[in-house]
């Protein structure tokens, strides 16, 4: 294995990291391969410590330093160490706190097994615990597994249950054009328009909150979403630009939403350039919990049930991808939060999102010209 200096060493490697510091790293008696637990200033002092190293294992001295790590102390590093958005780092730690500290906390990272892991799953389903939370303790607890195999720390991962990885969610419903507008109808006028654009574009409810007048180009029929909107219980609200690229996009909206986008703007909206698009009903920035009971209310006299406001972006999804839009398309006006899946969606459809947005613009033409008909809730 060569070293640092292009030479190859009898026991082990070093190499020069980005600091200008050196690592060394060395095979156990079992064949794993562990990070030493210190950098070095020179090569030449991690090839000192090698040598040492190399010793107490020929001479039975070595003791296995990762043994006793404890789970907890790990998981409440790896999870400082995760750049995650406020709301998924909230989620997260309750669900580490709530799920994982109290069966693993102690537990070191190498004797925790599959068994081990199966009968804790299993604990929580007998408790009462909710499928969907079990699935994502699960998810939290094989993805810090993982890591600690990438840290040399355990030989593998023992989240090793088959199919219990992924949600068994119940399929979510899609409005139909009329049902969008016998919602929409409902609200008070203020919230009218945050519904069909939640529904017409796709957008998330935090990114239609935190929009402002220089975002809207009316002429062009775009909305530039530069920002997004979170509320957690230990942060409160923050304003921050979408974490990835893919967050940060601009999409069409149809040519039907265009006077009542423009009325909304002259009524409702704050004055000023940067003046928010949606405010709360006294005022102010715009909440979950401002439309929580009109939007329950609506629901009521547009004679539907069981829908939340985030499936309108289900809806405006839907009928993208009726218009014949490819997957890369629809990952576009959704703002796919992966960076690379942005390099590659966000040059594909300069020109067709427009024709997206006139596709379901001929949808809501349709549904006006035979308003008073009687829809039913979809599913998919």
């Amino acid at each position: 294995m060569p070293n640092a200096r292009g030479k190859r060493r009898r026991f082990g490697s070093v190499r020069k990291l980005p600091s200008g510091r050196f690592q060394a790293r060395y095979p156990g008696p079992d064949g794993l391969l562990r990070n030493a637990d210190k950098t070095f200033p020179t090569q030449r002092d991690a090839e000192v410590w090698l040598v040492r190293k190399e010793a107490e294992i020929v001479e039975n001295r070595w003791q296995d330093p990762n043994a006793e790590i404890p789970f907890g102390e790990y998981a409440t590093v790896w999870l400082k160490e995760r750049d995650y958005a406020a709301t998924t780092r909230e989620r997260n730690e309750s669900a580490l706190r709530l799920h994982l500290m109290p069966t693993f906390a102690r537990s070191p990272l190498a004797q925790i097994t599959t068994p081990h892991v199966r009968q804790w799953r299993s604990a929580l389903l007998d408790n009462g615990v909710g499928d969907s939370t079990v699935v994502k303790a699960y998810q939290i607890l094989r993805a810090i597994m993982n890591t600690a195999v990438d840290d040399g720390l355990i030989q593998r991962n023992p989240c090793r249950i088959k199919g219990v990885g992924a949600p068994k969610t119940a399929e979510r419903p899609y409005l139909t054009v009329p049902e969008v507008y016998r919602i929409a109808d409902a609200m008070p006028p203020h919230f009218r328009v945050l519904v069909l654009l939640a529904a017409f574009t796709g957008l998330r409810f935090g990114e239609l909150a935190a929009l402002e007048r220089h975002d809207v180009d009316l002429e062009r029929r775009t909305i530039s979403v530069r920002r997004s909107q979170a509320e957690t219980r230990t942060q409160g609200l923050t304003i921050k630009a979408p974490k990835s690229g893919a967050g940060i996009r601009t999409v069409a909206f149809p040519a039907s939403l265009v006077d009542e986008l423009a009325a909304h703007l002259s009524q409702h909206a704050e004055s000023g350039r940067s003046g928010l698009i949606f405010v709360g009903q006294r005022g102010g920035r715009l909440r979950r919990n401002n439309i929580r009971r009109v939007w329950l209310q609506a629901l009521r006299a547009a004679g539907l049930s069981d829908v939340r406001f985030h499936d309108l972006r289900h809806t405006g999804n839907t009928l993208a991808a009726t218009g014949g839009a490819t997957t890369r398309e629809l990952m576009h006006r959704m703002g796919h939060s992966s960076v690379r899946a942005a390099l590659i969606y966000q040059h594909l459809v300069n020109g067709r999102d427009q024709a997206i947005a006139d596709h379901v613009d001929e949808q809501i033409q349709r549904s006006r010209r035979g308003r008073g008909g009687s829809d039913g809730l979809s599913g998919t």
